[in-house]
């Protein structure tokens, strides 16, 4: 029997230059977004992650990366998409509210982010994101 593994879906989203990072109960930053539920488009899920773990509303544009991140402290595997994200007209004033699945949120520049406990597939993700072109609004 081949291994199976959830779907995570991640969001690359930042406001005036800086990241959008989480702070998880691992003591790991990573990025906003979760699991994919049955019927969902993982577009359709990495926006409600987002509007339900920080309060952002935005439009995902396309898919920054894809990698299987072996999360070591619960043994298992999780099958990570990364989209590009923006945030909504009108949404650039507001300050994320952070929910209770977060210790933290923070907005970091992309130079700190080789600094920061993360996995190394967010980061890749991030590094992949920057290096794309903005999509048109």
């Amino acid at each position: 029997m081949r291994p199976t593994y959830p779907v995570s879906v991640k969001g690359v989203v930042a406001r005036d230059g800086r990241i959008l990072l989480l702070h998880n109960e691992r003591g790991e930053w990573e990025l906003p977004g979760g699991r994919l539920e049955t019927g969902e488009t993982p577009e359709k899920c990495v926006v409600r992650e987002i509007a339900e773990e920080t309060g952002w509303a935005v439009t995902a544009g396309p898919i920054v990366d894809a990698w299987l991140y072996h999360i070591t402290q619960a043994g298992r595997h999780v099958f990570i998409v990364t989209y590009a994200c923006r945030l909504n007209p009108g949404q650039e004033a507001q300050d994320p509210v952070l929910s209770d699945e977060h210790q933290g949120a923070g907005l970091f520049a992309p130079d700190e982010i080789a600094g920061l406990i993360m996995p190394q597939g967010y980061k890749d993700s991030v590094a992949t994101w920057l290096r794309l072109p903005r999509w048109p609004s």
